[in-house]
């Protein structure tokens, strides 16, 4: 997973030098969206013989601070930014389908747990809008998992009723903000998931109310990466396996290369 802060080659270049060849471009809230800047990353591919197998959208403005900045500022829970984030999103899926990449995805924001919640069922009908003009480019529309249990996300998929709509699961997520035992989770929306991250980390600190967990390196979390892989095999995935690592520099580089080699020894 690396975000498109820098010219599409030279990222490109960069993530293969780690050892693979396909992962998840990330679009931040100020990535120019241009069809030219899309036909820019749809050349570098050819050329570098990279595969991008999702595109995630993010927006200016979000906050990962704590449980309650994420409910505040992240996806289209906002009331006062949600018509521009659904432009953004809409214009996100133009772009993807230019790049020739076959699935968008984002953080929605906390899905209410009641069905007649005002917000949830406005993020229910922006989400039905995204779906149709993916459909539109050929595209699926993932939703990343953690801020909500299983049950409740299955419960949003079949309400938003759109056969392109899935599931980017993150088992660490699940974990980072309490929401529930990833394995278990990845059971009750098996039948969703398109793409996964591969990413480890621990549970919020007791006594410490919206506090998120911390997140480690692949195979040092509390995830249980090999329980995880195998439950990937059972369930029949065979889609890409995508490490996201959310640090900087040397530290980042050097965690991704060692859960690059830990993953080749558990598939």
């Amino acid at each position: 997973m690396f975000w498109a802060d820098a010219p599409p080659g030279e990222k490109i270049r960069a993530i293969k030098a780690l050892g693979v060849n396909c992962g998840q471009l990330g679009l931040l809230g100020d990535t120019d969206l241009s069809q030219s800047h899309a036909q820019a990353w749809r050349q570098a591919l050819a050329e570098e013989n990279f595969t991008l197998v999702t595109v995630f959208t993010a927006y200016t403005g979000e906050s990962y601070a704590d449980i309650p900045t994420v409910q505040g500022t992240v996806g289209f829970i906002p009331a006062a930014t949600r018509q521009e984030r659904l432009a953004r999103t809409l214009e996100a899926s133009d772009f993807t389908a230019t790049v020739g990449v076959p699935s968008l995805a984002c953080h929605i924001g906390f899905v209410p747990h009641d069905r007649n919640h005002p917000d949830y069922v406005a993020v229910r009908d922006v989400v039905r809008v995204i779906c149709d003009r993916c459909a539109s480019n050929g595209q699926t529309f993932a939703l990343e998992t953690g801020q909500e249990p299983a049950v409740t996300l299955k419960q949003f998929l079949e309400d938003v009723g759109r056969a392109n709509l899935k599931i980017n699961f993150d088992p660490a997520n699940m974990i980072l903000y309490g929401t529930g035992d990833p394995i278990e989770a990845l059971e009750v929306v098996r039948d969703s998931v398109v793409s996964v991250h591969c990413k480890d980390g621990d549970w919020p600190p007791p006594g410490q109310p919206g506090a998120l967990g911390t997140e480690r390196p692949l195979g040092k979390g509390s995830v249980g990466i090999p329980r995880f892989i195998a439950k990937l095999k059972q369930i029949g995935y065979t889609n890409a396996l995508t490490i996201e690592r959310e640090v900087h520099g040397d530290e980042q580089r050097r965690d991704i290369l060692a859960a690059v080699e830990r993953l080749r020894i558990l598939t």
